[in-house]
Formats: C-alpha cells, structure tokens, sequence
C-alpha cells in the first residue's frame, strides 16, 4: 500500500513538475519534506542526501568554475574558432565547447560564450548558438565531472552502497556519442535558421511599451491622427487603459491620459518614439532614456526573477535599471510590459543606471549580451594559478592520488587566499538551488527504493518490454529516463529512474552498470524541448529560436544518440 501512496505521489510532483508553475527545487523540497514527515523516507536518508559527497563535489565544482569562467584564454578561443568559413566556425565552436564541457559546468561554458557568440557579425547567430548548447551536452557525457548528472547518479549509486563511477567511466561511449552526433550537427547545419545574422539582428523583434503622460498633445487625438500607424520598424499591437486590454487597436480610437502602447519592433527603431511629445518608456522620458546606458541581458537559470514580473520585484529598485524591452525566442508577446511572467532565457534590454554593474545580485541573474562582462577577466597570475590547479586537480583525481573533493576544496581555498574569489562573490553565487533540488531529489528516490515503488515500476516495465528480454528492459528504462529529462529537469530525471533501472537490473539477476549507464546517457539526452535542459534557454532568445528549431535540428541527433547508447552501453560495460 505504501508504495502505491508513493507513487501517486510521486506522479503528482510529475504533472506539477511538467505545469512548470512552481520551481522544481521548491517541489522536490516539498516532497523530501512531506515524505520524511510520512515515515516514508527515515531521516538518516534524508540527512545524507544533503550531505553526500557527490553532491558537495558538484557544488565545490560550480563554485571553482565561477573563476574559470573568467579565463581569458576563452576569448582567445572565440576569436580564433569563428575565423573562415561557417562550416570551419561550427566545427571549431562545437569542438572547444564539447571539450570544455567535459570539465566544466555546462551552463557555465554556454554562459561565458553567449555574449561574445551573440556580438560577432563574422556568422549569423542562430546557426552557432543551438550547436552550442547541444555541443556542451555532449561534452558532458564524456567524464563524471562533466555534467551534474552523473555526479547525481554517482551519489544514487554510493547511496546504494555499491562502488562509485570514475572520472573517465563515460568516455568509452561519450566520446563515441560525440564524435557521431558532432558529425550528424555538421551534416545537419543547414536546419539551423539563419536569422540571427548581423543584419537581422537589429530587427529581431521586441515587445515594447510605452506610456502616454499627463498633458501630452497626443491627448484626444486618434491613433491615426497621431501618425501611430505607419510608424517605421514598429507596429502598435494592443492599448491598455483603466486595466483593460484594447486589442486589435483601431485608427479611430482616441487615446487618452495614462494609456499604455504596446509596440512590437525591431529595437533599433524604438527612437522612432522620440518622434512623438509625451511618451515615457518605464517611467522615462524617450529623450532621457538614451542618456542611460543600454544593454542586452538574458535572464539566467539561477535568476530569482522566474516566474514573476518587473512589477513583483520592483525591478528599478532591485538593479538601479529600467526595462525598455522584452524577447522570447522569436514569440510575440502580449499584455502589459510590467505585468508579464518573466522566464528564464528572456532578452531584456535595460536602461542601465551608473550603479547597474555594483549591485551584487546582477551576475546571478543576467549573462550579458552586449558592452564588457560584468566582472574583469584574470590577470595572466589568476589565469595560470587557475588553470594550473584545476588540472592538477583533475589529473590527480583521475588518477587516484586522491579524491576529487579533496582537491576541489585546497583549490578553492587557494582562489580565496588569493583573491581570485571572494567570500561575498561565492555567497552571491552559491548554488542553493542545485544544492536543495539534488538532495531533496535523492531523498525521493530514496523513498521511491524503500517502500518498494522503484521495484512496482520495474515490474511494469518489465511486463511492457519483457518480451524483449534484457535489450527491452534497457529500452524501457532509456525511454522513461528520456521522457523525464525532456518534461522535467535532467537532475530530476537521473534521481527518479536511477532506483527503477537498478531493480530492473535485480530482476534480471544481471550486473546493473549497463542500466546505471544508460539512466546517465539517457538524462543527458533533451534534444527537443527548449524548456527541458537550462543552457537551450538560454540560447532561445539570442539565437531567436522557435521550439520547432529544436525538434527539427535534434531530432536527427535524438535518433544518432539514441541508437549508439542503446548498442554500445551493453558491450562496454557487461
């Protein structure tokens, strides 16, 4: 019975999770919490999800790359890859980041080449950035540090009292899996829009608002009266006034005191406003809003603003800056600028006040698209102590002289006495969400192991695919890990199919590093959903992306990756 009221539970946080209203380490905190309180995960459980080693590996690992990310050899990089012809710039791009990536947070690879990547006029922007993102992935399938989901499964499988993965585990299928899904991206690159060239950058379009202001001449006259129809590189799509939404604004309607005008149009034609006495644009005057500063910023996945509006947070006061504009993807969006749901990804374009840069809490929740990165890069001193422990550290740990976490932690000591870090930066940028969203997770798959849910799924998959002996058992756990990590979050998916593939493996009296395997490659697996893996968010809106960019593009991926993991999985570890 208990594993029937864990289950349902469990499919519960799923819908909830796929609904995507509440943050998923919000629900998984939850959930952990509810289950210990239930007696249905004991607390010792409990406690050791939070503290397990894996876990505290991968949050002194994101912490260590707050200072990598600095490098100033990635700028070399950039300059030097995006040089020849597209074909050349694509291979040399999605081979630095894939390498990168496998010693580095993805996230954290895909945040530092974002700007400079959306700068450059060499290529356009949408056939370099999806690659990207999908190059980051497949580098991190490569080593156990690589991607936090192997770390995760590394901490299930400690968890369980079996042996722990090492560093270069992966790479007999990762690198495989790269090379072939590397060379199907090139293939395929010709599926990738091109409309991010440097041309049509400048007219990608924006959702705008603008307010009418007391006593303005505009006051009493028409839309068309107004000259507001055949404004050039900006279309008046909806009016607000008392609340209420006026949609589809007509030539005749007049406007009137505090109306609000929703624009949408290429930013490069936003002083066209000027044009026109008595608009403000978020409390400004048009004219004094270019003596700000305006830069391009994409909301990042740590950002605390997703899910609420400018409106909530009081975003003047919380940045010292104004938002002039909002991009989704390519979408267009609708209703009152203050009032929209921010996601993660969004492009906003702010009008920056002098303080923007000071105020601690902008690198948690922006990457920035244009002007200089928000903290300096290191100095030739930082960048080889830098670079020089991490691969000492790396070198070490692959090669058994001593623990992985060890070395992370005298490294980060060593950044802080040297003040490549600081304490405010890395209490700025802890990785709380991570922390509480993989040890609340593997307090449920806890749960899930002890009351026998785990072993209930197994047998229902197993019934399911039986027939098809240890090969559909395989399947079946590749393709409920799959599904989980394209509707919910890869982390999420590893912890909750990790306990069903390992009493799948049990049932069939076999060795379970095949299927511990596969629940690893297949989490890392979300090639068609935008919404599903954080660094395609943050590509959609610099590279204009549409969900169906994604299926077109990955679903030839999907398949390549697919494929490879399910023969080569059973081979290289039987």
């Amino acid at each position: 019975m208990t594993a029937i009221l864990v289950l349902s539970a469990v499919l519960l946080l799923l819908v909830l999770l796929v609904i995507g209203r509440w943050p998923a380490a919000l629900l998984f905190t939850g959930w952990a919490v509810g289950f210990l309180l239930l007696g249905w995960c004991d607390v010792d459980r409990f406690l050791r999800g939070f503290a397990n080693p894996a876990l505290v590996t991968l949050v002194l690992l994101l912490l260590v790359s707050l200072a990598l990310e600095r490098s100033r050899i990635i700028e070399a990089i950039i300059k030097h890859m995006l040089n020849g012809s597209e074909f050349s710039a694509m291979l040399k791009l999605t081979g630095a980041a894939a390498l990168m990536s496998s010693v580095l947070n993805n996230t954290a690879v895909v945040g530092t080449l974002l700007g400079p990547l959306s700068r450059q006029t060499q290529h356009p922007v949408g056939r370099l950035l999806m690659p990207l993102s999908y190059a980051s992935i497949l580098g991190g399938v490569t080593t156990l540090v690589g991607t936090s989901t192997n770390l995760v499964v590394d901490s299930l499988l400690r968890q369980a009292g079996m042996p722990g993965l090492q560093m270069f585990q992966f790479a007999w299928v990762g690198v495989p899996l790269l090379l072939a899904c590397g060379a199907t991206m090139l293939l395929m690159r010709r599926l990738l829009p091109a409309n991010g060239s440097a041309q049509s950058r400048q007219h990608a379009p924006y959702f705008l608002e603008a307010r009418v202001a007391e006593h303005s001449p505009l006051i009493g006259r028409s839309v068309e009266q107004n000259g507001l129809r055949g404004m050039q590189g900006l279309f008046l799509v909806e009016m607000v006034r008392d609340g209420h939404l006026l949609s589809p604004v007509r030539p005749t309607d007049l406007l009137e005191a505090r109306d609000i005008l929703l624009f949408s149009g290429s930013l490069d034609k936003v002083q066209e406003l000027q044009r026109y006495p008595g608009l403000e644009i978020f409390g400004n005057d048009v004219d004094a809003l270019f003596a700000d500063n305006l830069l391009e910023v994409v909301i990042a996945h740590s950002s605390e603003l997703e899910g609420k509006t400018l409106r909530e947070v009081d975003f003047r006061l919380m940045f010292d800056a104004g938002v002039v504009a909002i991009r989704r993807g390519d979408r267009q969006l609708t209703g009152k600028l203050g009032q929209v749901e921010l996601k993660v990804g969004d492009c906003l374009v702010l009008a920056a006040g002098h303080d923007f840069r000071q105020h601690r809490n902008v690198e948690r929740n922006f990457h920035l698209l244009s002007s200089e990165p928000l903290r300096p890069r290191l100095n030739a001193k930082e960048n080889l102590l830098t670079l020089g422990c991490f691969a000492l550290v790396i070198a070490c740990s692959a090669a058994g002289v001593f623990p992985l976490l060890n070395g992370l932690l005298v490294m980060l000591g060593i950044l802080l006495a040297a003040g490549v870090l600081t304490r405010m930066e890395m209490r700025r940028r802890f990785p709380f969400d991570v922390w509480l969203l993989v040890g609340s997770a593997l307090a449920v798959a806890g749960a899930l192991e002890q009351s026998g849910a785990a072993k209930l799924i197994a047998g229902t998959l197993n019934g399911l695919f039986g027939h098809g002996g240890l090969m559909g058992s395989l399947f079946a756990i590749y393709l409920m890990t799959w599904l989980l990590t394209e509707l919910i979050t890869n982390n999420a998916a590893a912890a909750l199919a990790l306990p069903v593939g390992l009493e799948a493996a049990k049932a069939h009296g076999v060795d379970p590093m095949p299927f511990v395997m596969v629940v690893a490659y297949a989490s890392s697996a979300c090639f068609l959903i935008p919404s599903g893996y954080q660094t395609h968010l943050m590509v959609l809106s610099p590279g204009r992306y549409k969900t169906r960019d994604f299926i077109r593009f990955g679903l030839p991926i999907l398949v390549v990756y697919s494929a490879l993991v399910l023969w080569l999985t059973p081979i290289v570890f039987a």
